[in-house]
């Protein structure tokens, strides 16, 4: 497991990263200029932010979990960013390390429920998202605080639209988020302990992996990619919105399984989970295309899903 592809999930890979390139070309077919760098660019920007949520979810799909709380952990850290900075630079470092630090607990209590007391990663973060949901509501008042129309500091927004090199600063910190990733997961001794709980936990236990630990670490880890997405979500809107998380919960998990990361766990990697944000991001630019509304979208996402997890299932069982 100290490879970057395992080689049972490389062709699982490649086929996300040639999906999102045969839907940009389709794209381009049904609208021109479609495929045009700016479009492009757009598209990845927009999908850097299911990427991002995505990297939290596949640290805990590998290990057999779920983070069900990812809406509304985004969706507090947007309006805790906004609240908390109240748009001035001199708060925006702040705003931050409290908005990850709130992040950082959310996890914290997922990983503790599912470990130490047993509850169910579905039900427990499940739980944590209306728990998150009702602090957001009631401390901002439903969004009607002084406070919550404050918009993004500057510097926030332009770590977002700052354009280096052509490219939006926001996709050279996913390119960076999806090196780093990839490198703890296939060559660090944390990442063969991830892979090995996802596996067989408790022949990992005997092995001398921390299986607890490790466990709670990869729950911390995804409620900081939520919050991360986030404060990026409210530097590239400029202020925070109730709902604003929703998407992300289906779209998190639909690019996680469209990478070729097992959902029983133990198979996959974060290369496969961002082509797969891409893949999927790319796959609704096409069907706005094509004007299709919310419904068709919602059951070509769910047919995509279902087939993917009845081949993958398949080829386990096999």
């Amino acid at each position: 497991m100290t490879r970057l592809l395992p080689t049972g999930n490389a062709l699982r890979v490649v086929a996300a990263y040639c999906a999102a390139v045969l839907l940009f070309i389709i794209g381009d077919l049904v609208h021109p200029g479609f495929a045009s760098f700016a479009s492009v660019t757009s598209i990845l920007l927009v999908a850097s932010f299911v990427g991002l949520v995505a990297a939290g979810q596949c640290f805990v799909v590998l290990i057999g979990g779920i983070d069900l709380s990812v809406p509304w952990v985004l969706n507090a850290a947007a309006i805790l960013l906004a609240t908390s900075s109240l748009g001035l630079d001199s708060r925006a470092l702040y705003a931050v390390g409290l908005t990850l630090g709130m992040g950082a607990l959310a996890g914290l209590a997922n990983g503790a429920g599912v470990v130490w007391f047993g509850v169910p990663a579905v039900v427990m973060t499940l739980a944590m998202n209306g728990i998150m949901e009702g602090l957001a509501l009631g401390l901002s008042g439903g969004m009607t605080c002084t406070a919550c129309a404050s918009y993004a500091p500057p510097v926030i927004q332009a770590a977002v639209h700052d354009v280096w090199l052509g490219v939006p600063a926001a996709l050279w910190l996913w390119l960076s988020v999806i090196v780093v990733v990839s490198f703890v997961l296939g060559l660090t001794r944390f990442g063969r302990a991830t892979y090995a709980i996802g596996n067989n936990a408790r022949a990992a236990f005997l092995a001398g992996v921390n299986v607890n630990l490790t466990t709670v670490f990869l729950y911390v880890l995804s409620g900081i990619f939520s919050a991360l997405a986030g404060i990026l979500l409210v530097g590239f809107g400029g202020q925070a919105s109730l709902g604003m998380g929703s998407p992300y919960l289906f779209q998190s998990i639909a690019a996680v399984v469209i990478g070729g990361v097992s959902i029983l766990g133990g198979s996959g990697n974060y290369l496969g989970a961002a082509a797969g944000a891409m893949s999927l991001t790319a796959l609704v630019s096409v069907l706005l295309a094509l004007n299709m509304p919310d419904y068709g979208r919602s059951i070509i996402y769910g047919v995509v899903i279902l087939v993917l997890l009845l081949l993958y299932g398949r080829e386990q069982r096999e």
